[in-house]
């Protein structure tokens, strides 16, 4: 294929991936297969790494850009974005048309009735067709440039029709329900926080200085108003919609245009009716003069427009009855109470259950399974028990306790003091075991290449593991591993050599990657240290234990405790028979090791040339040295980069040697 036959076909290629991607996220009608649009973009992918020359910015394979350093950049909106005012009332409504009606003298007028989306606000901008800038609203005169996050929105062209000049348009970026459940499973799988709500999660997700990780979130967006056109008119609010659509948009949702304020307090009870129903979660409805005239006769506060106002639907509580309290196990292993409920309706959608999150909160609510319990929707998705009507009580109540054991595998349930959490304890556990395997494949455990979460999350759903040590039998289903859509020889190969080498890790990763309540990295290397295999730490009791440095009482009782359990020790037997080693070499390797930064304190500061900071740290914690955080008189080395700060400065001040990575790389024999 010569150059112009190449760029031929990356043009072919690029419109019909645009075209499928308008079908599938805008129309919501795709007409191809996933696996039919991924080869297609992967081909662009390889024509465009071929030929760099022809990429384009609009190009589908240039939606996620490179990791942002710094902060935001802010950016003056040329057009402002305001605010609306809220009514809260049909009354405070009908006040708000009787102030329209006042100042448009007696003419005539319409309004338009859009459901208002709960997501976080944004300007967009395109010059002669091309995006050129996405920016947060901010205060409504100064926002952030968070372009790079906002092209990652597949729903949002990069290049319109429309080449006439400068188009600002106005939009509502948003996490779906179903995406903000998805989200909020990942977070709690990887132990982070969760979010409050899918408005919380689109604006976290804009603000990421990775757009990889926004891609992934996989954020959508509506167009509700146009800010600007160069070189065109329009005389109503739909005119404009209508423009914006033919220009591939995804413009604001099933709007309606009434003829007075009755039909549009009609409409608004019509959204409140399905909004339970809806893919998106909204807080309201907006009302919204349709004439782009009158609009300007009847102008703006410093705060919000005169020609519109947003009614907001009030929190929808009803009383139903507790019939049950179930358990559910999570991700992380953590037990979390869920009501099973009389079923009741309540924002637009029948709730019969309800999460209970954790046993204090149901011992401060006073909560009894048979009570009559207030249910309302937190932000109109997530069912919550508010309260308990205790003057209903006829005596067949009963109270909920926490189970000993885990109701899905049936280890042994702990809650450590002073938290809220119970926990299961089982390493086999089914509930937990996604998140465990993630853990253990990662890079400061074992470390394994290839078997992200994704990867994990298909050889669980294609049942080829159960648990961790089934990863180092996956050699025995080669075959079966390849027929795995987008696995294919190579990268089976290279999975399976990435798992067979982690074999002869030294235990402290094995240890780390376990899983252990209250053990990280470096506990983790002080525990291989002191007993030098798994068997002596099976054999050592408590006391042997807690004599680990920086060990303590909890920590000696959780290693304890999870060596004794039935679930471990099944794994550790078929780890060992599968090849891993569960001891340490002692030779003269070991020896050597031992000796270079044996008694040593070094404290780190700054970019090195080659090492990242855990690395080099990992290093001087094998070669028997400690890392500590700060500097003092009994610190003996700073090892210091480029950029290094305040630690390098006391170093200085109190004599401490400082080395380079040159220098400490020669003392330690690499």
């Amino acid at each position: 294929m010569d150059k112009n036959e190449a760029l031929t076909e990356i043009n072919n290629l690029r419109a019909e991936l645009n075209e499928h991607a308008y079908k599938y996220y805008v129309l919501d009608k795709p007409d191809i297969s996933d696996y039919e649009y991924d080869e297609k973009y992967r081909k662009l992918e390889e024509l465009e790494e071929k030929y760099p020359e022809f990429i384009t910015p609009d190009s589908p394979t240039q939606r996620v850009g490179d990791v942002v350093s710094g902060n935001f950049e802010k950016v003056s909106h040329e057009i402002p974005l305001q605010s609306l005012n809220d009514c809260f009332s049909f009354e405070e409504l009908r006040a708000f048309d009787l102030r329209v009606k006042a100042a448009l003298n007696g003419e005539k007028y319409e309004y338009v009735v859009e459901r208002k989306i709960d997501g976080l606000s944004v300007s967009i901008t395109y010059e002669n067709g091309d995006f050129v800038l996405g920016a947060t609203r901010g205060d409504g005169i100064t926002g952030e440039d968070v372009s790079f996050n906002i092209k990652t929105i597949r729903s949002l062209p990069l290049k319109i029709p429309y080449s006439g000049g400068k188009v600002i348009v106005r939009g509502e970026a948003l996490l779906k329900k179903k995406d903000f459940i998805r989200l909020n499973e990942i977070q709690q799988s990887l132990e982070q926080e969760e979010f409050a709500n899918p408005r919380n999660a689109a604006a976290g997700s804009l603000r990421q200085l990775d757009p990889k990780i926004c891609a992934e979130r996989n954020l959508d967006i509506f167009i509700f108003n146009l800010q600007l056109a160069e070189g065109i008119e329009f005389e109503k609010h739909t005119d404009t919609f209508k423009f914006l659509k033919e220009q591939g948009f995804k413009i604001s949702p099933d709007y309606v245009v009434c003829q007075n304020i009755e039909e549009a307090i009609k409409e608004i009870e019509n959204i409140g009716e399905i909004r339970g129903s809806l893919s998106y979660e909204i807080d309201g409805a907006v009302v919204k003069i349709n004439s782009l005239r009158q609009r300007e006769i009847l102008g703006s506060t410093i705060k919000a427009p005169r020609w519109a106002a947003a009614y907001k639907y009030p929190a929808e509580k009803k009383y139903t009855k507790l019939r049950d309290i179930q358990v559910n196990v999570g991700r992380t292993g953590v037990l979390t109470p869920l009501a099973i409920l009389e079923p009741v309706k309540l924002a637009g959608s029948t709730v019969s259950k309800a999460t209970l999150h954790n046993m204090d909160m149901i011992l401060s609510k006073g909560i009894k399974i048979g009570d009559m319990v207030l249910v309302q929707k937190a932000g109109d998705i997530i069912p919550e028990i508010l309260s308990a009507d205790q003057s209903k009580r006829d005596g067949t109540e009963k109270d909920f306790l926490m189970p000993e054991k885990c109701p899905v595998c049936g280890a042994d349930v702990v809650r450590e003091e002073g938290e809220a959490a119970y926990k299961c304890t089982g390493i086999e556990c089914p509930a937990q075991i996604f998140r465990s395997i993630v853990h253990f494949a990662s890079r400061d455990a074992m470390n394994i290449d290839g078997l992200g979460p994704a990867v994990i999350d298909i050889l669980l759903k294609e049942g080829l593991i159960e648990n961790i040590a089934d990863l180092y039998y996956l050699k025995d289903h080669r075959e079966r591993l390849i027929e795995i859509e987008r696995m294919g020889d190579k990268s089976v190969d290279n999975l399976l050599e990435s798992i067979e080498r982690t074999k002869t890790n030294s235990i402290d990763k094995l240890i780390f990657g376990l899983g252990i309540r209250h053990i990280g990295a470096k506990a983790a290397k002080n525990l291989a240290a002191r007993f030098k295999s798994i068997e002596n730490i099976i054999n050592a009791n408590i006391e042997e234990i807690e004599e680990i440095s920086d060990f303590g009482l909890i920590m000696a009782e959780s290693v304890y405790r999870f060596f004794r359990q039935e679930q471990t020790l099944n794994t550790l037997k078929r780890l060992e028979e599968a090849g891993v080693s569960l001891k340490n070499d002692e030779g003269e390797e070991l020896s050597k090791a031992e000796l270079a930064f044996n008694g040593m304190t070094f404290v780190l500061t700054g970019t090195l040339p080659t090492y990242k900071r855990n690395e080099a740290a990992e290093i001087i914690e094998r070669l028997g040295g400690k890392v500590s955080s700060s500097v003092s008189k009994k610190t003996d080395y700073v090892l210091a980069g480029e950029e290094a700060g305040s630690k390098l400065d006391k170093a200085l001040a109190l004599g401490v040697q400082v080395i380079d990575e040159q220098e400490f790389k020669r003392m330690a024999g690499i």
